[in-house]
């Protein structure tokens, strides 16, 4: 039976499917195809899900597997987990103080929170909030002043890492998101209206909380626009940022190995094998069949991270297998939250850890700090047999 309460439906929460599910019941259709939606006809989104589907995991047998440590060294520390949080744009349209809530998780479970240009809460109160467990995703845009404006706010405000995401020189087009006349900040129309009448409770403890908007903006002389073009970011761009930021950088987004290999000879921390979770080139290769590549052509010093697609523990495991060293979820922490709050968030990160550990047991791993090693991914034949 439906339960009200925010415990009792995080109860309903076996995996990220039963988030997402529980997420659609309750998010206006808007806010819901906003963190679903992906470029064009989606299909990209389920080639990845294909490529990922397709990669087994060898269960072995006879192996002392009765302790298992899901930690992983991550720069000069350790993460609790071989999984993190994605920067996600205006996480709070999920549930108002999601960005906070995502924060507290981080800060428990000892894993990075990405903090995205976008974000809902202001960048100094997340990375206090999270406990120091923050980095700051960066988008460049226009000519670039801004950009760098925040890489200095960032940086005063103590974070360390810095994600430089390059994937979007233009707004990828997601028709689900047009059909409703999705915009940031919100423009209400008679069918925005409509949609928020038929969701009654988000629509109230939104407008209770007041209206999300893009808080790393409110400084003079800077105002974002989601839709203006990022298309003037060069290598050389790349050069300056490296040369003003005194932490790690990463750069996320990343399909080809040409552009690995020079990023990696380019003074970077950490290489991000990322679609962007599908949402902004369609014709995209799946990145779970990039990662390996690019981990062959970096070779075994450079960090290679992975996000796009992960929906499960084993997924996770899948990523690690094809030669990440730590993985980002993103869109499923969203809709537990959507589906029953803080609760639901830690239920389903309670489910992934689960998911990981008993798939590590019945492959044989007691730990993933030695690697996991790289299964080979299928090779579909474009030609048909005669």
């Amino acid at each position: 039976m439906w339960r009200a309460d925010p415990v009792g439906r995080a109860a309903h929460i076996h995996s990220a499917e039963d988030a997402r599910r529980l997420a659609r019941r309750r998010l206006p259709w808007m806010v819901f195809d906003y963190i679903d939606g992906a470029a064009g006809r989606e299909t990209g989104a389920a080639r990845n899900r294909a490529a990922l589907d397709a990669i087994p995991l060898i269960p072995r047998i006879l192996r002392d597997v009765s302790v298992r440590d899901l930690s992983v060294p991550l720069f000069a520390g350790q993460a609790g987990r071989p999984f993190g949080i994605a920067p996600m744009g205006m996480c709070n349209l999920s549930g108002p103080g999601s960005d906070l809530m995502l924060a507290r998780l981080a800060a428990r479970e000892k894993v990075p929170l990405g903090v995205s240009t976008v974000a809902s809460t202001p960048l100094e109160k997340l990375i206090e909030v999270a406990e120091g467990q923050a980095w700051f995703q960066l988008y460049f845009s226009g000519d670039g002043s801004g950009t760098f404006r925040l890489a200095e706010r960032a940086r005063d405000a103590g974070y360390e890492v810095l994600i430089l995401t390059v994937d979007v020189p233009e707004l990828g087009r997601r028709p689900r998101e047009l059909r409703h006349g999705f915009t940031m900040p919100f423009r209400l129309g008679p069918r925005q209206f409509l949609d928020f009448a038929l969701h009654p409770t988000w629509s109230l403890r939104t407008l209770l909380h007041g209206r999300p908007e893009m808080a790393n903006f409110q400084m003079p002389g800077y105002a974002f626009d989601r839709t203006e073009s990022r298309a003037r970011a060069t290598w050389d761009t790349l050069a300056r940022l490296r040369e003003m930021w005194p932490g790690k950088l990463v750069v996320k987004g990343v399909l080809d190995v040409e552009d690995a290999v020079r990023l990696a000879a380019s003074g970077v921390d950490a290489i991000q094998v990322s679609s962007h979770g599908a949402r902004q080139l369609e014709s995209a290769p799946p990145p779970i069949e990039a990662l390996a590549r690019i981990r062959a052509a970096v070779g075994p010093e450079m960090a290679v991270f992975y996000d796009s697609g992960l929906r499960s523990g084993e997924d996770v495991l899948k990523a690690l297998s094809q030669g990440a060293d730590f993985t980002f979820l993103g869109r499923i922490l969203q809709f537990a939250i959507a589906a029953a709050g803080e609760e639901g968030l830690q239920r389903l990160w309670d489910v992934l850890s689960t998911e990981l550990s008993a798939a590590m047991a019945q492959t044989g791993r007691c730990s993933l700090s030695e690697g996991v090693p790289i299964a080979p991914v299928p090779v579909r034949s474009s030609a048909r047999g005669a």
